[in-house]
């Protein structure tokens, strides 16, 4: 069983350190932030240690790490604290859940975090620290680079791309091998079935509120 520092004290870093303890090998022993975002000695009931002083405290020859941000700034930050953390020497593990549906024989990068219920064709790949929120379909020949997130029920369809640093909203769809070109924002219920540009949002019709009220229906 490995020992292993959650970098983070959010939402995020609470749910990765119940799933690690839940569901895999690792055993979580400390949390770690930059020393000015520092609220209290304590997370989760486990220490907290200032990210500056970690590396004395929980030595890289002994323990490992896990990034657990979010999305914020396109990704940004977790890629900059995932190449923080490399640099110090700390290996760094990706959790995988035991109800995620993995079928690509191709084994996923560092630090990436992937919920139940995904389902991983044949081919698939995928670098490091990408998250993949609960049930997505990544279609066979897809390729996810690195600094990726994708939220819930997403559908990412045969031979796809997404290039570094995007974002895909929940329920949002790929068509057959499209490109999601770097730093590409789809939001929730997007359809896009011809490559993105670079840096380009996208986001699916408005819903329209009716005159008339729900009661005034008969379903």
């Amino acid at each position: 069983m490995a020992k292993l520092i959650i970098f983070g004290t959010g939402d995020i870093a609470q749910i990765a350190n119940y799933y690690f303890e839940i569901d895999s090998e690792h055993e979580v022993v400390a949390f770690t932030v930059d020393e000015k975002y520092m609220q209290g000695a304590t997370f989760e009931g486990k220490p907290l240690v200032a990210f500056e002083n970690l590396a004395k405290a929980y030595p890289p020859t002994e323990y490992k790490m896990f990034i657990a941000l979010s999305y914020s700034n396109m990704n940004k930050l977790r890629a900059e604290k995932f190449a923080q953390a490399k640099n110090i020497g700390y290996q760094l593990v990706s959790y995988i859940s035991s109800k995620c549906t993995y079928l690509s024989q191709f084994p996923c990068g560092d630090n990436c975090f992937i919920f139940e219920n995904n389902t991983i064709q044949p081919f698939v790949k995928i670098g490091d620290n990408v998250t993949l929120w609960s049930g997505n379909h990544i279609g066979h020949h897809s390729v996810i680079e690195d600094h990726n997130f994708v939220s819930s029920h997403v559908v990412i369809s045969g031979h796809c791309t997404i290039k570094s640093y995007c974002f895909l909203g929940v329920n949002s769809t790929l068509g057959h091998k499209v490109t999601c070109a770097s730093e590409t924002l789809l939001g929730a219920g997007a359809i896009l079935t011809k490559d993105s540009v670079e840096k380009g949002v996208y986001v699916p019709a408005k819903s329209v509120l009716l005159e008339k009220r729900s009661d005034e229906f008969k379903l």
